[in-house]
């Protein structure tokens, strides 16, 4: 069944927050300051069990879901995700299955999501440097475990791992080819993402924005590229390979190239709040109906009605008003 929105884009993929809990600190998601030990997550009660999580993507997927991407906070901070992971991937209609994670716990755990039906992973790299690595985490990790993790994951059968980078200015700008040189030696595919104003806390100023034209100039100037066709309708990334045939790259430019108009993803939060844009104000309430014991029919319905009116185009309309309005955290729904 195909349902699509306002402006016709099509409901193929789903991205579950399975925690709003991460253990890294990064300032662009979850500063320090305001995420201390004494900050409240979410009570174990009021997230949505992996049965719900189940219920709600096996019905997506009879809305025409074909793509299901966990994210968090950090997945991995979950008890039990392979066993997630496998549920979902019993879900004939669904043809992917990936994750987006720090890889900080993902030396333990790469062997068990890989059997437990993980198809891709993709991992939250800033910066390869050590010091300033350090620093974007905001508990002073260095890269080692997620450099341990990433080789695992390799080791028992995933491959084209991306590497999310994202490049602010005069943050971790000045070190990117160091990235690009170590993907490029380890058969990886950084994916370079310009600075968002997702949420309310990261205090996001157009000024530190480091363009995709500004990145691209960065990395040709030692390495000609090329462009790539995408791979598939709605393909958040711009693809570029290098010249001299080693690997490829690409470039998320929400903010200076939005790209809105080819958007098919749904979002559900921890609590199950169906969330239809990153930049969203907020979300449609759904665990409440899977626990009054609602049909699968009348849960079918609420979520086709949901994306039907939906006319997000938060990036392509980006401007004060819109900007200055409260919006549902990045921690909270993923990337």
């Amino acid at each position: 069944m195909q349902t699509v929105d306002k402006f016709q884009r099509p409901l193929r993929d789903l991205r579950i927050s399975v925690t709003d809990r991460c253990n890294f600190r990064c300032a662009y998601c979850m500063p320090a300051e305001i995420f201390g030990e004494r900050y409240e997550f979410l009570p174990r009660e009021e997230l949505l069990t992996f049965e719900e999580i189940y219920r709600v993507a096996n019905i997506s997927a009879q809305l025409g879901v074909k793509k299901i991407r966990i994210t968090g906070g950090e997945p991995l901070v979950r008890q039990n995700v392979p066993e997630l992971i496998k549920m979902l991937s019993s879900i004939k209609e669904i043809e992917d299955i990936a994750m987006t994670t720090n890889a900080y716990l993902l030396k333990k755990f790469a062997k068990e999501l890989k059997q437990s039906g993980l198809n891709r992973i993709t991992v939250s790299l800033d910066s390869i440097d050590d010091e300033i690595f350090q620093k974007m985490n905001g508990r002073g990790f260095k890269t080692k475990k997620i450099i341990d993790g990433i080789k695992e994951a390799q080791k028992v059968g995933f491959n084209d791992i991306k590497i999310n980078s994202v490049v602010q200015k005069n943050v971790n700008d000045k070190n990117l080819l160091n990235l690009v040189e170590w993907c490029r030696e380890e058969n990886l595919i950084p994916r370079f993402i310009e600075y968002m104003d997702v949420g309310t806390l990261n205090n996001w100023k157009l000024d530190e924005v480091v363009s995709a034209s500004e990145i691209i100039e960065i990395i040709s100037s030692k390495y000609p590229v090329s462009p790539i066709d995408p791979s598939y309708r709605g393909e958040v990334a711009k693809r570029y390979g290098y010249k001299d045939g080693k690997g490829e790259f690409g470039i998320i430019s929400s903010v200076t190239q939005p790209f809105c108009g080819d958007c098919t993803r749904m979002r559900l939060s921890p609590e199950g709040q169906m969330v239809t844009c990153l930049f969203a104000s907020s979300g449609i309430e759904l665990r409440e109906s899977l626990r009054k014991k609602m049909s699968d029919e009348e849960i079918k319905q609420i979520i086709k009605n949901t994306w039907n009116v939906r006319k997000d185009r938060y990036s392509e309309e980006r401007n004060p008003s819109l900007s200055s309005r409260p919006k549902v955290e990045m921690y909270h729904i993923g990337g």
